[in-house]
């Protein structure tokens, strides 16, 4: 049986509900210390039932067993005392945004399709921002039903197209499926548009689609623009001691090809030999550079770094800014563990 929009907004609510949790219960022992239980009654007045907040077999960790909706209200209620010092304005707006959306479930409101991936997405914003596992859970859900609704409306189109072409007279330019030949993966119906956006972290990993991963099916799909042509030269000259720009500023509107840009660099010098990677022969001989040299690569995605859940690194060392973070990559990037730790003393 396929899964309801409702089902996913409540196992998004228990991934919320188990991302939180620990965060929640550091940041607010660390501000009030020996007076975080009385402030606690104190947001969990007389009139709540405080047996849901407090178990007799563990009275000084009130947050394990606390649901969604108390750790939302606990969240909401002391957030210029406790968590404004970690967190924005931005993650306000979606605590108050998410305390809805589970009134709305618990009262057994419909939950539609774009609502559901609203919930879901702003779920995964705020787990990301306290560095919690369960954002990349919440992700993949959200990346599911995307992709369902992507076939859904892909299907819809089909079938409005069809019923045009039956409907126009015979005669004048022939239709478009009998001049150009779609890429096999769209021909046979197996094309997800909600793959069609790149994401640089998941590359990194070694998640999503092979036409992502792998730099030989990247190059091979990829249609190299003039622009893109000079940003790969100008990389070429650089890393290569030939000159080119330091620093490349791309601006373009959304979908312009930013992070396509940035994986078509990154694929560049992957490792691959030139004669792998469709089209860059020409590139190279524009450079002026006979080897694509040989560097290590460093991914910073801003968006999975909290200021206020440090990430441990292999060799131990607590990173919690982007800053600190550039620090971390570009000092074992360049000798190891030693160098990384020297980067922050």
């Amino acid at each position: 049986m396929a899964t309801t929009n409702r089902e996913r907004v409540g196992l998004a609510l228990e991934l919320l509900k188990n991302g939180l949790g620990p965060y929640i219960s550091r940041e607010f022992v660390a501000r009030h210390k020996g007076s975080a239980k009385a402030e606690l009654e104190r947001i969990f007045d007389r009139h709540h039932d405080q047996r849901r907040i407090f178990s007799h077999d563990e009275p000084t960790k009130p947050f394990h067993h606390m649901d969604v909706t108390d750790l939302l209200r606990v969240m909401w209620i002391s957030w210029n005392d406790v968590f404004s010092l970690t967190l924005g304005r931005m993650e306000r707006s979606l605590v108050s945004e998410l305390r809805e959306y589970r009134n709305a479930w618990a009262h057994q409101e419909p939950f539609s399709g774009e609502d559901t991936i609203r919930m879901l997405d702003s779920a995964q914003r705020l787990l990301t921002a306290v560095s919690s596992k369960q954002a990349s859970e919440v992700e993949k859900m959200k990346s599911e039903l995307q992709r369902l609704r992507f076939e859904e409306q892909a299907r819809s189109q089909r079938r409005r197209a069809s019923a045009a072409v039956s409907a126009v007279a015979t005669g004048g330019l022939p239709a478009w499926r009998e001049v150009v030949s779609p890429h096999p993966d769209v021909a046979s119906g197996h094309y997800q548009q909600a793959e069609f956006a790149a994401d640089l972290w998941q590359v990194h990993l070694g998640e999503g689609s092979t036409e992502y991963r792998n730099p030989t099916e990247f190059f091979g799909r990829t249609y190299l623009t003039q622009s893109l042509r000079g940003l790969l030269a100008n990389g070429l000259q650089r890393l290569s001691g030939q000159g080119g720009e330091p620093v490349v500023q791309l601006q373009t509107n959304f979908g312009g090809g930013k992070t396509h840009s940035m994986l078509a660099l990154y694929h560049l010098f992957s490792g691959a030999q030139p004669g792998e990677l469709d089209g860059i022969d020409d590139i190279m001989q524009a450079a002026g550079v006979t080897e694509l040299p040989r560097v290590n690569r460093v991914v910073l995605v801003g968006n999975r770094i909290s200021p206020g859940n440090p990430v441990t690194k292999p060799d131990g060392t607590q990173v919690c800014t982007l800053w600190g973070e550039i620090a971390w990559q570009l000092g074992h990037a360049a000798g190891g563990q030693s160098e990384a730790r020297a980067a922050f003393e």
